[in-house]
C-alpha cells in the first residue's frame, strides 16, 4: 500500500515556506506522493453539488487560498528529490489541451518524470461559466484532450483531428521523460470510472466513506478497462481516507483497502496540520509506511 498527501496547494500551504515544509516533511517520512487541487477561480455563489461533503458546499471557504497546482508542484520539485507529485485533480476541459501537455511535460522533465496527471471533468458549472466553457460537454472534451495531449507528447510531429481538437504536424516539446505522463482519471461517477478503465493509467474515484459506491466504481473502472482490450490489473486506484488518521491503525481497515483493490491512500494534509506539522506527518511514516515495508 502506497501513501499520499492531498490538498498540499490549499491554504496556509499555498505559501512558498510552507508548501516546502510539507513536502520535505512527506518526503522524508516515505510518502509515496503529494498531490494538488485546480480551480482557477471559486464563484461565490454556486450550486452546492461538492460530492464529498454532506451539504455540497466546498470543505473549506471560498475565498481561501488555493495556488496553481502546476506552478506549486514545480515550486515543491525543484526542492525535492524523490516524491511523487500529482494533481487531484487538474478540471482538464477548462485547459487548452496544447498548452497543458507543453506545461506538464515540462514539468514532468524539470523533475526526473515524477508528474503523476490526475484529470477530472470537473463539477463546478458556476466557474465553467465564468471561464467561458462548456459545462455541457466536459466529458468528451476531457477523453479528447487526453487523447490530443498523448499524441504530442510522442515527440513527433503530431497530427489530431478530433471534435474539439484539431492540428496538423506540430512538435510539442520538450517531452516527458518517460515518452508519456501517467494519467489518472478522477470522478466519483459511473462516467468517469468507465472513462478510466479506458483511457486511464489510473483511477481516483475519492474517498472511502462509501465503501459500496467505492467498491461499485472500481469494479466499473476494471470491467471497462477488460472491454478496451486492457489489462483491468495495470489500473493503479487511489482513495481519500477523510478520518482521522489514527483510525488506520486498524489493521483491518488496511486490509479491506488492499481487498477491494486500492494501490494508494491520500490523507488530506489538514489532518496532520495540528501543532508539529512535521513531527505529526513523521509519526504517520513511522506507524504506516515503515511497518508496512519492514
Amino acid at each position: 500500500m502506497k501513501f499520499a498527501l492531498t490538498h498540499g496547494n490549499t491554504g496556509r500551504f499555498a505559501s512558498p515556506e510552507s508548501a516546502l515544509e510539507l513536502a520535505r516533511a512527506a518526503e522524508d517520512a516515505g510518502f509515496d506522493s503529494i498531490w494538488t487541487v485546480d480551480h482557477a477561480v471559486i464563484p461565490t455563489l454556486y450550486e452546492p453539488l461538492y460530492p464529498e461533503t454532506p451539504d455540497g458546499r466546498f470543505p473549506f471557504p471560498v475565498d481561501h487560498p488555493l495556488a496553481d497546482p502546476l506552478i506549486w508542484l514545480t515550486w515543491v520539485g525543484a526542492h525535492t528529490n524523490r516524491i511523487k507529485l500529482g494533481t487531484a485533480v487538474l478540471v482538464l476541459p477548462q485547459r487548452h489541451p496544447m498548452v497543458t501537455a507543453k506545461e506538464t511535460a515540462t514539468l514532468d522533465r524539470l523533475t526526473g518524470g515524477r508528474l503523476l496527471l490526475g484529470v477530472g471533468a470537473g463539477w463546478l458549472r458556476e466557474e465553467f461559466d465564468a471561464l467561458q466553457q462548456d459545462f455541457t460537454t466536459r466529458g468528451k472534451r476531457l477523453t479528447e484532450h487526453v487523447s490530443a495531449m498523448r499524441a504530442l507528447w510522442s515527440g513527433r510531429p503530431a497530427t489530431f483531428t478530433g471534435t474539439y481538437n484539431n492540428f496538423t504536424e506540430v512538435i510539442c516539446s520538450p517531452t516527458p521523460v518517460n515518452t508519456s505522463i501517467p494519467i489518472h482519471i478522477g470522478g466519483f461517477t459511473e462516467a468517469a470510472a468507465a472513462r478510466a478503465g479506458r483511457i486511464g493509467d489510473g483511477f481516483f474515484p475519492g474517498g472511502y466513506e462509501d465503501r459500496d459506491r467505492l467498491l461499485f466504481l472500481i469494479k466499473r473502472a476494471r470491467e471497462a478497462a477488460e472491454a478496451a482490450g486492457r489489462d483491468p490489473a495495470a489500473l493503479e486506484v487511489t482513495t481519500r481516507w477523510t478520518k482521522d488518521p489514527a483510525r488506520l491503525q486498524n489493521s483491518d481497515v488496511l486490509a479491506e483497502l488492499q481487498e477491494v483493490g486500492v494501490d494508494r491512500v491520500s490523507v488530506p494534509v489538514t489532518l496532520f496540520d495540528r501543532g508539529d506539522l512535521a513531527g505529526a506527518i513523521h509519526a504517520f511514516g513511522e506507524r504506516y509506511i515503515v511497518e508496512l515495508a519492514s
